[in-house]
């Protein structure tokens, strides 16, 4: 016994990764391997033999079932059929009824007088004329007068049913055919027989018997099958229950892919006819397979399952909870003390280790007193130190539309020599105000408007009558909310680049509106504009802005702008340029509302 579990064990080694043993293996993985081995693996076999015994079961079921009531379906045809067949046979063999399809009538007055007799001496009427069948007698007589009962045959020498009566050279016929005349177009299925009853062989006269084809459908949907049923001739669908059939409609065909749902079948003969029983299968439903068989399931989900997990849950209580509060008890060793255990249950090995824990732990405390803390202090300068140098470098960030303000208030203290400054000092304020405050890189198209006006007043300052502009923008836009300084830097472009070595008066165009889901910005000058080569050169730089470009300090306010719309949109912002050589400039950018904040 020892060796075959050895060779087991063996065998379980083999399964793990190199390197790799059971006691190298996590906690949790090796309860998993045990819930495996002793849950799952036995729980899926166990139900799986079962569930498939249920579903044969299930099947031998169908089986039967289908077989009833195919049986059922023989019975009533044949029934019905027979009940036909017998009344023919009496008509077959009635000696006045041939006699008067026999007879020879010198004028049609003589055949109505014979005929009239016929009825209340035969008692015709009472016998045969009130049951369920449409019967007509067809005679090679041309005394007969075609009408009621008795028709001449020459009448249905060109039907296909008698042609084929023929044919079969049969005595007595089933026959289903579909009935296309002038007054009537449905199913019908008939009884012939040869009335040679006294002249074997010899006699060319029959009977026709039509079934009621209605009734006998309708008792085949009455029956309410739990499986679809066709009754079949050949591949002509005489009856079924699916719903698709009618007396008023030409028969289906029994498809040959409807073969492979055929689950019992049986033949009927009917006189001089095979006709074919098919019971469709239906595909098991495993929720009501389940359903009606839930009261084992139960019992195997309570025996297979919630035991061992009970079992599981009374061995997590044993240790694996506490080997939990050892874990959490060594995470919070990263603060200045590592927290003792509050209490050590337990005797077992578990036991023995968190009662080591509470004793190193006190240990390293003393430790902590004298090492770590001087180790946090210094940790604490450095820190300082990286902060001193970062806030450092902070001082040393300037945006440099701003140097150019500053130079335009500079230039003008010095030459006119105005207390005017203080409103230039003012609006710089503002600007610088906006700089600084970096909370947050987004910002109202209201207030970045406001900051794009007190920066053309500034430079009013500086190009005088030069400049002019104009700010417009729709309400439903104001609440919008874009990258902070996109605007002023697309404006403050326009002025350095656009307006300043242009002598004549020029003007700056700001406009914002909303069209169809999009947020349009347009910022247009009236200044030198630019050339095809540059303005390809910008526009592909606009589009592929990165820092890769950034670093090359070229056009950095505007590649600056434009990089930030596109992290802010995900990349779905637009730009267009446009730019004629001495004319002006006109940047437009295009954002999907959909991608913007909008606020108060």
């Amino acid at each position: 016994m020892r060796n075959k579990i050895k060779q087991l064990s063996d065998k379980v080694k083999q399964y793990l990764p190199p390197g790799k043993t059971l006691d190298n293996l996590p906690l949790s993985r090796k309860l998993m391997l045990l819930y495996i081995c002793c849950v799952l693996l036995p729980l899926i076999l166990t139900d799986s033999i079962i569930f498939s015994l249920v579903i044969k079961a299930e099947q031998s079921s169908s089986q039967h079932e289908m077989e009833n009531i195919a049986e059922a379906i023989h019975y009533t045809l044949i029934n019905r059929m027979d009940n036909a067949a017998n009344l023919s046979l009496n008509i077959y063999s009635n000696k006045y009824i041939n006699e008067f399809m026999e007879a020879e009538y010198a004028s049609p007055l003589a055949y109505f007088e014979s005929y009239r007799d016929f009825l209340k001496d035969s008692l015709y009427e009472a016998s045969v004329g009130t049951s369920n069948y449409n019967i007509t007698m067809y005679a090679d007589n041309p005394g007969i007068i075609n009408g009621g009962s008795f028709w001449k045959l020459d009448s249905v020498r060109d039907k296909q049913w008698y042609q084929d009566f023929t044919a079969s050279g049969n005595d007595i016929l089933a026959y289903p055919y579909y009935e296309n005349t002038f007054t009537s177009t449905q199913r019908k299925i008939s009884i012939i027989r040869r009335m040679d009853y006294y002249h074997k062989g010899s006699g060319p006269n029959l009977v026709k018997m039509d079934m009621d084809y209605s009734g006998m459908s309708q008792s085949i949907l009455r029956a309410k099958y739990r499986f679809l049923v066709y009754i079949c001739d050949n591949n002509t669908i005489l009856f079924s229950n699916d719903g698709h059939g009618g007396m008023g409609k030409p028969y289906e065909t029994f498809q040959p892919s409807m073969y492979k749902q055929v689950g019992y079948s049986r033949d009927m003969n009917v006189y001089g006819r095979v006709w074919n029983i098919y019971i469709m299968k239906e595909e098991l439903n495993a929720l009501a397979i389940i359903r009606s068989n839930s009261g084992l399931l139960l019992f195997l989900v309570f025996v297979n399952l919630l035991l061992p997990a009970l079992l599981m849950m009374g061995i997590n209580r044993s240790f694996t909870s506490r080997l939990r509060e050892l874990g959490t008890a060594f995470e919070k060793g990263d603060v200045d003390e590592l927290t003792e255990l509050p209490a050590v249950r337990g005797k077992d090995e578990i036991g023995v280790l968190m009662a080591s824990y509470n004793h190193m732990a006190g240990r390293i405390n003393d430790l902590i007193q004298t090492v770590y803390k001087d180790r946090l202090k210094e940790q604490e300068m450095d820190i300082a130190r990286q902060n001193a140098e970062l806030l450092a470098l902070h001082s040393q960030i300037n945006p440099h539309f701003l140097f150019n303000a500053l130079e335009s208030i500079r230039m003008h203290s010095l030459i006119k020599k105005e207390e005017e400054t203080a409103g230039m000092v003012e609006r710089l304020a503002l600007m610088e105000r906006q700089y600084v405050d970096w909370g947050t890189d987004s910002i109202s198209i209201r207030k970045e408007l406001q900051f794009v006006e007190a920066y053309l007043e500034l430079q009013k300052y500086r190009f005088g009558d030069r400049l002019s502009y104009k700010i417009e923008a729709e309400e439903d836009c104001l609440c919008c909310y874009v990258p902070k300084l996109t605007l002023v830097t697309f404006v403050e472009n326009a002025c350095v680049h656009g307006l300043e070595n242009k002598t004549a008066p020029g003007w700056i165009f700001v406009r914002c509106s909303s069209r169809d889901g999009f947020l349009s910005m347009e910022i247009e000058d009236t200044g030198h504009g630019m050339s095809a080569v540059l303005l390809a050169d910008l526009q592909q730089k606009m589009e592929n802005a990165s820092m890769q470009l950034l670093k090359e300090k070229s056009s950095v306010g505007i590649l600056n702008a434009c990089l930030r719309l596109r992290m802010a949109t995900e990349n779905t912002v637009k730009f267009q340029l446009e730019s004629e050589e001495a004319s002006g400039t006109i940047v437009t950018i295009i954002i999907p509302e959909e991608k913007l904040r909008t606020g108060t």
